[in-house]
């Protein structure tokens, strides 16, 4: 039982008085359509149960209204104006039900979704926290090791510089990630804003290999830049961002580098294709599976192969960030004989 409110009393007001109306009029004169507002309070305020109750009773009366008091024989007419009354009645019950139905659905969503901002925002707030708490150490370390190669704290035999190289590669790799963890979810939360110019997609190529150079050394493995059918140098110009450009290069080519054995050619080939800049980055790998291709480009997709065992499934859906926010498109496709491309092509046009 549910306990009396001011809901209940009203009820019982609007039913006195259209019963006084009704039943001290001729039957002709049809009062129960005010019903409505007692059926539709119903179900705002108490529920489908009570709504129910309401409408089964508001209907009743309407009807019985025919016979009492009955000083007035019942035509045709009449009963035709009252089953009008009493399937409105019924109409704005079931109308009234889906509202409160709809709005329950709206005050859940509405939940979800401030729980999901306040999540995101935590997310957030954690992932800036810790990328600068980690970024702060790393950095230190790669001074004191820089100031240990230039022989700052004594001399250094060769073999003691090969070890500070890799240790300074290594932190500088680590630092890179997370500056590519927090700049994705910083995307993904505001979106990415360029800094459009016109910029030499070949001289961002040449930059980008030119800073992967000693780390290719190390892997024994080389680079070359190709330029459509021409031994020459060749220009290609197009309205973006040039540092964004160069993290997709640099992504690509790393992923290239990381995925080649010893020995092996990374290849970064420029053409122009229907005022399209197409940019190819080719390895000698082992290849890539058929059924990971459309997963590549997801964010923290690791895959199952040998390829995607290294890194944290972040650089190629930045890549694919940044492509898309030029409007271009990115993807990737097997090599034969054996190898992948990876490719991504940007309009020449702002």
């Amino acid at each position: 039982m549910q306990p009396w409110t001011k809901t209940h009393g009203l009820l019982v007001g609007i039913f006195a008085t259209v019963m006084v109306l009704e039943y001290g009029t001729p039957p002709p004169f049809v009062f129960g359509y005010l019903y409505i507002g007692a059926v539709l309070l119903a179900s705002l305020q108490l529920g489908r149960r009570v709504t129910l109750g309401v409408t089964a009773m508001a209907a009743g009366l309407t009807i019985l209204n025919l016979w009492i008091p009955g000083v007035e024989p019942v035509s045709v007419v009449t009963v035709a104006n009252r089953s009008i009354t009493v399937l409105a009645l019924v109409i704005t019950a079931w109308l009234g039900d889906r509202l409160r139905h709809y709005e329950a659905l709206m005050t859940q969503q509405t939940m979800q979704l401030t729980t999901q901002t306040q999540l995101t925002k935590v997310r957030e707030d954690f992932v800036s926290t810790i990328t600068h708490d980690l970024k702060t150490p790393l950095l230190g370390a790669i001074e004191t090791l820089s100031a240990l190669e230039g022989g700052q704290f004594g001399s250094i035999s060769a073999a003691q510089k090969r070890a500070i190289a890799i240790m300074m590669r290594s932190h500088s790799m680590s630092l890179q990630l997370l500056d590519t963890l927090l700049d994705v979810y910083r995307n993904d939360m505001d979106g990415l804003h360029l800094q459009r110019h016109w910029v030499n997609l070949t001289r961002i190529a040449e930059e980008s290999m030119m800073h992967l150079t000693s780390f290719a050394m190390a892997r024994q493995i080389s680079l070359c830049l190709r330029q459509g059918n021409s031994d020459f140098r060749q220009d290609y110009w197009l309205h973006g961002d040039a540092l964004q450009l160069q993290r997709v290069l640099s992504n690509l080519m790393l992923n290239a580098i990381n995925h080649s054995p010893r020995g092996c050619k990374v290849e970064v080939a420029i053409t122009l294709k229907n005022h399209y800049c197409h940019v190819q980055v080719l390895d000698e790998g082992t290849g890539l599976a058929e059924r990971e291709l459309p997963y590549l480009f997801e964010r923290f997709y690791q895959g199952n192969g040998d390829r995607q065992a290294k890194g944290t499934g972040l650089g190629l859906y930045l890549s694919r960030q940044i492509v898309e926010a030029h409007g271009g498109k990115i993807w990737a496709e097997g090599r034969s004989p054996q190898g992948a491309i990876f490719t991504f092509c940007l309009p020449i046009n702002p």
